[in-house]
């Protein structure tokens, strides 16, 4: 069963579906002080519209590795809906939702008119799954400037607040610029801003095409712990530069961040060769937050 809840293209955009507010929790027993945390293990994948290093196609084997992965909310980044020939002009968020029964919001940040002339557009952007409902969603559209040569691809922010088994979490999936360090660094002062107007706990994931050494990152770090560097990982590598094998990764430019009181509990990189990243997943232990709190 396919659990939708799509995210526009605008900042100011939302569509909520109806009937994925989760239970409240369960009392605590008398004499019993409530439980105040919960454990989480979110993943971080660019997916590569769902192609290895070669360009073949193979969603099937994207949607085993997540599986196999145990995570419960996944941000994912390079996901096409409907874009062209290389992903079989197929939606892979509500097909990746379909095989892993999870729900799902969808963040386009490229909203362009069908080059096969078929209905609806087509787009590109970011995605989460969540095996908890997704009770809100809004995605952000990060600065673009109008560079006069090289320009650059509108990048976005996919925000979804979920309801995991009582406690309310901002989740975020992001893709940053991949050719200048000036525009990375406006848009990671963005989200900071805009992950600044919610009190909740807050996860951010995604693929920030910089090092953990990268000035223009130092205020998203500033923001938030990088779980990699905060669990001395700093050489857990995502990514392989000029075209080698994602097998010889050299690079840490993937990341999840959290928010101040998520408390770490470990983090690996997950081997495979179906993207030309490697997934990453953390284990995490939320603490409660008030419910349905206005940002």
């Amino acid at each position: 069963m396919i659990k939708e809840l799509m995210a526009t293209g605008s900042a100011a955009a939302l569509l909520v579906t109806a009937g994925v507010l989760g239970a409240a929790p369960a009392a605590a027993a008398p004499g019993k002080a409530p439980d105040r945390s919960t454990d989480l293990r979110v993943m971080s994948f660019n997916i590569h519209h769902g192609a290895d290093s070669g360009d073949v196609l193979d969603l099937e084997r994207t949607a085993a590795v997540i599986e196999a992965s145990g995570a419960e909310v996944i941000g994912l980044q390079e996901v096409d809906n409907a874009w062209s020939s290389r992903s079989d002009f197929e939606d892979q968020t509500a097909r990746l939702a379909d095989i892993l029964d999870m729900h799902y919001v969808y963040g386009p940040n490229l909203d362009l008119a069908r080059s096969d002339g078929g209905a609806g557009n087509s787009q590109y952007g970011n995605a989460i799954l969540s095996e908890y409902p997704i009770i809100d969603s809004e995605n952000h559209l990060l600065t673009s400037i109008e560079y006069p040569e090289l320009p650059t691809e509108q990048r976005g922010l996919l925000e979804a607040v979920i309801n995991v088994k009582g406690h309310h979490v901002g989740f975020y999936s992001t893709h940053l610029d991949h050719q200048r360090a000036e525009q990375r660094e406006l848009q990671a002062q963005e989200i900071v801003e805009i992950t600044g107007q919610s009190r909740r706990p807050a996860v951010v994931v995604g693929d920030l095409n910089a090092e953990p050494g990268a000035p223009e990152l130092q205020g998203l770090f500033a923001a938030f712990t990088d779980t990699f560097a905060a669990l001395g990982q700093d050489d857990d590598h995502t990514f392989a530069p000029d075209g080698a094998p994602v097998e010889d990764a050299s690079l840490r430019i993937d990341y999840v961040l959290v928010s101040e009181g998520v408390r770490l509990r470990a983090a690996h990189v997950v081997p495979t060769s179906a993207s030309d990243h490697l997934p990453i997943v953390v284990d995490l232990e939320i603490p409660r937050s008030p419910n349905g709190q206005v940002r």
